[in-house]
């Protein structure tokens, strides 16, 4: 029997006596990823905690967390059939209880945050200041409540996870971060909450976007280690075809910082806009 638990009180009692337990941070409006992410929990884990929580420290001044979907039934329906155990939905005086309402709007007042290393100013974060930082904090605050042995995210967030990673190391939480695959359309198109916001041609047209890496990887597995000019070529191709590109950079995998002929462990990451809609995706390459 699936339980739905709201505070971090009732989350700790219910799970006092586990002692393997596995974690899945959601933002909610679940798709096939996140759930891929659960039975990947169910694998390594007596218990399978998910929860949804939409964090507002990780959002922008100009970002969309008013507009974020909020789709709390039908992700408990999901999660129900996917065997999860516990669904923990937090609201944001629940993580954040110093909060306050003023006539300015809603200041959460967390001055404690984890500072996340200098890539976090990269890549996604050199166009969402302060994202990482919030994730970052969010993620240690739920590490915190839910005390797990285990814990789950998507490679599509690849420098998310890069972050996570280096969280759970330089902070000695005994926890392991096991990755799953990003799980795809049959076009290639990540799947991503975002992708909801996209007509049905447009979501056609996204498919350009994990195109775009492979023609990259393909010539990278030709031995073509001219990575500036693979970059431009693809962002110049996007641009093209109707994209606003934020970037597209080979890195390496082990560290994100640009990748060098030298480099065994790559990864192709990029972030574009296309229409209102911003998507990332990546492809890791082992030679």
């Amino acid at each position: 029997m699936m339980q739905i638990i709201s505070t971090v009180a009732e989350l700790r009692l219910a799970l006092n006596n586990k002692s393997n337990t596995g974690f899945v941070p959601t933002m909610g409006n679940l798709h096939a990823g996140h759930i891929h992410l659960v039975n990947l929990a169910k694998q390594h884990s007596d218990c399978v905690v998910v929860s949804i929580f939409v964090n507002p420290l990780q959002f922008g001044v100009n970002e969309d967390l008013a507009n974020y979907p909020r789709t709390l039934e039908a992700d408990c329906e999901k999660l129900k059939a996917a065997g999860c155990d516990i669904v923990f939905t937090a609201t944001v005086r629940e993580m954040y209880p110093q909060m306050t309402q003023t006539a300015e709007g809603t200041q959460l007042n967390q001055s404690m945050t984890i500072q996340p290393p200098d890539i976090a100013n990269d890549l996604c974060g050199a166009s969402r200041p302060g994202h990482f930082a919030g994730v970052a904090t969010v993620v240690a605050k739920l590490f915190n409540i839910v005390h797990p042995q285990t814990a789950f995210f998507g490679k599509k967030d690849f420098q998310q996870l890069f972050i996570i990673r280096e969280l759970v190391k330089q902070l000695n939480y005994p926890i392991q971060i096991i990755a799953g695959e990003t799980v795809r359309e049959t076009s290639g198109l990540a799947l991503s909450s975002r992708n909801g916001y996209l007509s049905d041609a447009k979501k056609q047209q996204a498919a350009q976007l994990n195109q775009a890496l492979q023609t990259i990887a393909q010539a990278i597995q030709a031995q073509n280690f001219e990575f500036d000019s693979l970059e431009n070529a693809a962002k110049t191709k996007l641009n093209a075809a109707g994209w606003q590109v934020d970037y597209v950079t080979v890195r390496s995998a082990l560290s994100l910082l640009p990748a060098t002929p030298a480099d065994r462990h790559l990864v192709i990451l990029a972030a574009a806009k296309i229409g209102n809609t911003r998507l990332i995706d990546n492809i890791e390459l082992s030679l």
